[in-house]
């Protein structure tokens, strides 16, 4: 197979799924109507609730939603061979990513951009959104620690990384200044002055690594970094949206959708062909990088590059808040998976481009890869040219950098920069992921001021500032603490299982939302997937209990699976009753703007 064939088809699928499949959702399912006002313009506050120009606002929810998952998900996948990935992120993308997320950014842009347990305790009942809740909480909880570790490990002791990163901080801040102050709703100049400034800090990162003498403080220890990233994440929940999360979010838009297109243009100039067979022999499982069989395995590893549950925190947190019209949804929601998954098919090109032994031996750890038999054919030489020892890095980072950098390096003229490009990767991973960091870590502020709000209600106001304070730092210090401590690389796996019960949850209360609104003809568009992916979910989550967990004793991971399980079962229980009373329901009401509705549900 040529990669330059899986770009066009990629490109093309993308492309026909957001013109007709993505329009027929917003005009004939959603009806997406600009005259209802939105949540950014009726609740506008400046700080949370600020309405946002389009594009501007799909940079922010981009850089969001697309963390680790697309990135590292399809480099881990790679192991069962190129085709059952490839099948996954065009087909999961169209019929179920893409879905998911503009259903659930409606929703909540019809729930006055509350959270999605508000949305479940409004269209479903009170006690089953307590308990969305408290399981949506405990999975952001374990997603931004995990993401965070992946952005501590790239960054820890690497100058060059470190210093662009962190320089997107204050060009953010001046890029928000520009925008809200200086010169207002300009956004072609922010632009500008933020891509300048952002390719100067590019340009000039080998030159900070080829100096530590002069730019030595910023070789940060693993420990010191695991308190700088909480901090950081505490600043973005903390300050108004405008200063620093939504153009530094947009700024490294430029970045990522930069460095795949460079991609895409390197494989079309290079047109590799792929290294790693269609299927592998460990489809059945037994691998060294993903223990389980393709099926399930393949849905739960994917995750983030065709549908991921962390989403719906975003689309129900930050982003409905911004949205200042309501057909502007399907642009930022259904257009923003889509390129997610393009990233996704970027990075699976990127680990099968690489021979297969060579790419086992960076992601498998040394006793299974010395099972396989295999011997490397490439890779001390791509030692040599990256400068770094690449052995037995598993997590997918690694090998995604190599492959990135062996694409570009094939270019003429590029060959004598692989190092260069190696640690532009690195460093463009960490960027990619720390922007779901301080989305995510917003999104965690606005539960817990819901949540406490319940029992201290000035803890609902979403402008009292100690409230915000409060609630910010309590749970940043609670992920925080995971990052610093480091036990949570240990559970990664059972993120894997509830974010994607997360997601088939989302699916299902979308499809409870389009009962209500008399829209059962098309709940299939919802439900199919969400039935489909819990099925699914439980099938891989058993299987790592059984044959995973328990034989190895990992009795707290078994546990924690099990809760997970078991909170997102009540939740689902919960909306297949809800099911049943809307499909019985036979009375037909019209909502203050003429749509005929089962029941008219408090926003």
């Amino acid at each position: 197979m040529n990669a330059l064939t899986v770009v066009f088809a990629a490109l093309c699928i993308f492309a026909i799924g957001y013109r007709f499949y993505g329009l027929f959702i917003a005009n004939k399912v959603l009806n997406l109507n600009d005259a209802r006002v939105t949540p950014a313009v009726k609740y506008s506050d400046g700080h949370d609730y600020v309405d946002t120009n389009k594009y501007v606002l799909f940079g922010h929810h981009f850089a969001a939603i697309a963390a680790a998952g697309p990135l590292l998900g399809p480099v881990l996948a790679a192991q069962f061979g190129y085709m059952p990935g490839l099948l996954w992120i065009l087909i999961g993308c169209v019929l179920a990513g893409g879905v998911h997320d503009m259903v659930v950014l409606f929703a909540s842009v019809r729930h006055r951009g509350q959270s999605l347990a508000y949305i479940a305790s409004q269209e479903i009942d009170k006690t089953t959104g307590s308990v969305a809740a408290w399981a949506v909480l405990a999975i952001l909880l374990l997603t931004l620690a995990g993401l965070s570790i992946a952005v501590v490990n790239a960054m820890h002791n690497s100058l060059w990384s470190t210093y662009t990163v962190a320089a997107t901080i204050p060009i953010a801040i001046i890029m928000g200044l520009y925008m809200q102050i200086w010169r207002k709703g300009d956004v072609l100049g922010a632009s500008i002055i933020g891509v300048v400034l952002l390719a100067l800090c590019i340009l000039t990162g080998p030159y900070v690594a080829a100096h530590p003498e002069t730019f030595g403080w910023l070789d940060i220890d693993k420990k010191p970094m695991s308190i700088l990233i909480p901090v950081y994440g505490f600043a973005a929940s903390v300050l108004p949206v405008w200063m620093l999360l939504l153009p530094r979010d947009y700024l490294s838009t430029f970045l990522k959708i930069g460095t795949i297109g460079a991609l895409a243009l390197g494989i079309v100039f290079v047109m590799p062909d792929f290294n790693m067979p269609a299927f592998t022999e460990f489809t059945k499982g037994g691998g060294p990088i993903v223990g389980g069989p393709v099926i399930p395995f393949i849905f739960i590893t994917i995750a983030c590059g065709a549908l991921s549950g962390f989403h719906a925190t975003i689309g129900t947190g930050t982003t409905p808040k911004m949205i200042g019209k309501e057909r502007d949804v399907l642009f930022v929601g259904y257009g923003a998976m889509l390129v997610e998954g393009f990233v996704a098919i970027m990075a699976l090109i990127a680990a099968c481009v690489l021979v297969p032994a060579d790419y086992f031996a960076i992601n498998a750890p040394a006793d299974k890869f010395a099972a396989l038999g295999m011997s490397v054919v490439d890779l001390p030489t791509l030692e040599k040219e990256v400068a770094e020892s690449l052995m037995h890095r598993p997590g997918g980072s690694v090998s995604l950098a190599v492959g990135m950098a062996h694409i570009f390096g094939q270019i003429p003229w590029m060959a004598h920069l692989m190092s260069y490009w190696y640690h532009f990767a690195i460093m463009f991973e960490a960027v990619f992921i720390l922007t779901a960091v301080d989305a995510g870590t917003r999104v965690g502020r606005f539960f817990l001021q819901e949540m406490i709000g319940k029992v201290i209600p000035k803890f609902g106001d979403k402008n009292w500032w100690p409230g915000i304070v409060v609630t910010s730092f309590l749970f940043t210090g609670a992920w925080g603490y995971l990052v610093y401590t480091g036990d949570i690389s240990s559970i990664w796996p059972l993120f894997g299982i509830s974010n994607q019960l997360l997601a088939s949850v989302t699916l299902l209360i979308g499809t409870t939302m389009l009962l209500r609104m008399n829209k059962t003809k098309y709940a299939w568009i919802t439900a199919a997937p969400g039935i489909f992916m819990t099925f699914i979910t439980f099938w891989a989550g058993i299987w790592l209990i059984m044959y995973q967990y328990i034989p190895t004793q990992k009795y707290l991971l078994a546990s924690l699976s099990v809760l997970v399980m078991v909170m997102m079962g009540f939740v689902i229980i919960g909306t297949l009753r809800r099911w049943s009373v809307l499909l019985k329901e036979t009375k037909i009401v019209r909502d203050p703007y003429g749509d005929e509705v089962k029941e008219i549900v408090q926003e």
